[in-house]
This record gives C-alpha cells, structure tokens and sequence, in this order.
C-alpha cells in the first residue's frame, strides 16, 4: 500500500519510472491473489495504535511523512500515511 501511496504523489507528472514502478506492483499483486489477511476467532482482541514520522523525509521538497497504523490483535484493520503540508522546520514540529 505504501509504495501505491508513493507511486500517486506524481501522477500528475509522472516519469517513465513511475510508470515501471506501477507495473511492478501490478505483477506484484497478480502474484499474491491467494494471499489474504487471516483474524483468527477466540482470541482477546486489544487495539493497538502505532504512528511514526520521518523529518526531511522528501528529498525532492523537504517535507515530512507521518503514518499510522491500527491493529486488532495481531491483524493489521487500518493503515493511513500522509505527507505534511508543510515545510517542518524541526523534528517537533514534523
């Protein structure tokens, strides 16, 4: 998902690298259609919330990434990622 998410910042002006890094993550998931996400019964269910920012992480316009994601036990249920409007000036601030 994330490299999907990379892929769409410059679908507005895309390269030819893009565009080979599109095929590759559709050869990747024409490889992977068995593969799906497993929520195993009779087991106790926490939430767990994990989030992460980069600083600087865009080396094309310095901008930050942060990302979150949400676990129900040990399955991944929502994963979000966004690149900051602004320029951070300082890791605080990212």
């Amino acid at each position: 998902m994330f490299v999907v998410y990379m892929c769409a910042r410059f679908q507005s002006t895309p390269k030819e690298s893009h565009y080979n890094a599109a095929k590759r993550i559709l050869k990747y998931l024409h490889g992977t259609k068995e593969v799906g996400l497993w929520y195993p019964c009779n087991v106790f269910l926490n939430l767990i919330d994990y989030s992460d920012s980069d600083f600087i992480g865009c080396k094309i316009d310095r901008k930050s990434t942060s990302g979150m994601c949400h676990m129900l036990g040990s399955s991944l249920i929502s994963w979000h990622c966004k690149k900051q409007a602004c320029v951070a000036l300082s890791s605080t601030e990212a």
